[in-house]
Formats: C-alpha cells, structure tokens, sequence
C-alpha cells in the first residue's frame, strides 16, 4: 500500500493537462454519452441533479432512465437531458458510460436496473444505494462483479457497509480505507468527506478544495455527473475521479465566498462549473 507521503494534490493545472482545447472539427459524439439511472418513486431529484451536472460538464450527450412521474420535471429543469421511462436496453447499447445510484432504490425497479448495468461492460460509476447494493452482497458476490473500469464514490458510511467495519473506522485512517476500497472492488475510488480521497491500482490523490456548506443532500449526486461527464469525453476513472472532485469543491468554495456556507444548493454551484473547466475562473 502507498503511504500517505505519496497523495497526489489536485491542483487547477489538472484542468488543462487533461483537458487540452476541443478540435474544430470536433461533434457532439466525440465527447460521449452519459446514461443516468435513478430516480425511484419519491427520489427522482437525485437523479435529475445528477443528469444537469454531466450535462454542465461537457458530456456530448446525457440521458437518464427514471420513474415515469419524473419525465416531465426532468424535461423542464433541463431539456438538454434525453429523459424516458421506457426501452431501457436501447438507452443501455447507446450510452458510452453509465451512472447508476442517484435515488434508485434497492427494490425490484432499481435492483433489476443495477443487475443490467452490471452485466454491461461499459464504463460505470456506482454512487449512493448502488453502493449500498454492493455493499450487501457476500464478499465472493462481490469478488465475481470487480472490475478495473468502474468507480465508487461512497461517503464514510457506505465505505463503511463496503468494508463491513463503523464510519468511525473509517475515519481513523482514511488513507488505509480508500486503498482498502480500491484493493477489494478495483477500479477506482473516491472516498468523499473533509480532504476527499481518490485511489486507483497505483496512484493515490488527495483534494484540498470543499467547505462544511456542502454537507447537504444532493451535493453527491452533482459529484457524480460531473465525474460521469468526464469520464464520457474519454478521462479514465482515477483523473475524472480527481478532476471532478476538484470542480465540485472548487466551485463550492467560490460560492460560499460569496454567499457564505449555510443554504449552499447543490444546484447553486452549477453555473460555476463551465467557467471553471474552461480556465475561466
């Protein structure tokens, strides 16, 4: 295991390492398509959200799968995100990179999306109860699913359910917990809290960006989109993991230099999100 003298800082010079300037010849289908999955009865603002910040991030396209009664809010909150209810395996062969999670439910609905997205081979972003999903699986259910090209966004109580040990166990070593993670599930992981962790196969990166304004829902599913649109225009998952943390927390951060941190929206950060992955802030 690396130690922590070897943690990578994030920095703004991330952003035009790898993300140089676009073609330009470049279209829409050169930067991906993300396919959002969520939004059970009752939860489908997780699922929008997610869907508004891939599209505020440079995902050629985004589309999202819900709940019938989510269509329309979704359309009108933001009409770039191709929403249906219907014809999920066509949505599944299109799509470049799925995110399951944001208010999908551990019922027959979102267990029966989880267990397709699963069995597809494309790249995949695993947040909120699709972690929980995971987590309550056997360690040998578990073995059988690792793979190298999905990532894991969990806060410190569901890495906690993954590792089947306390959030305060976590949180004593959150080094030796993130490479824990990432050496039991593979592919990469992003342990979200004060000072988040990302942690591939053979590197390991801390963010010093966020503020305690961000403690409030929604902000994880925001996360989640950002990093999903970074991995459609063709990052792989340890530098969408750290490059999406560090303009989630970025633009946080300005905000609540201007407003302060009580009633920080998740949706409030963003407008701040194509300035900042444009060198323009």
């Amino acid at each position: 295991m690396m130690s922590a003298s070897t943690i990578q800082p994030v920095s703004a010079q991330w952003l035009t390492r790898l993300l140089p300037a676009r073609s330009p010849q470049a279209h829409k289908g050169d930067f991906g398509h993300v396919l959002v999955l969520g939004g059970d009865h009752g939860y489908g603002g997780a699922a929008i959200m997610a869907a508004q910040s891939a599209v505020h991030c440079g995902a050629g396209l985004v589309s999202l799968f819900t709940r019938p009664e989510h269509v329309s809010a979704m359309l009108s909150r933001q009409p770039e995100v191709m929403v249906s209810h219907q014809h999920f395996s066509d949505m599944l062969t299109r799509a470049s990179v799925l995110l399951a999670g944001p208010g999908l439910g551990l019922y027959s609905w979102g267990t029966a999306l989880l267990a397709q997205a699963l069995a597809s081979d494309k790249p995949l972003l695993l947040d909120a109860d699709a972690l929980n999903y995971l987590a309550a699986l056997t360690q040998a259910e578990q073995q059988q699913l690792k793979r190298d090209n999905w990532l894991l966004t969990p806060h410190p109580g569901e890495a906690a359910r993954l590792l089947g040990c306390s959030s305060a166990d976590i949180q004593h070593d959150r080094v030796a917990a993130v490479q824990q993670l990432q050496q039991r599930f593979g592919g990469t992981v992003l342990l979200k809290g004060h000072a988040s962790l990302i942690a591939g196969p053979q590197q390991l990166a801390r963010l010093d960006c966020g503020n305690p304004g961000m403690a409030i829902g929604g902000m994880g599913d925001v996360l989640s989109g950002i990093i999903a649109a970074l991995l459609a225009q063709g990052l792989n998952s340890f530098n969408a993991a750290a490059l999406g943390g560090y303009l989630h927390g970025t633009a946080a951060d300005q905000l609540a230099a201007i407003q302060g941190e009580r009633g920080l929206l998740p949706t409030a950060i963003l407008p701040r999100l194509q300035p900042l992955l444009n060198g323009k802030s």
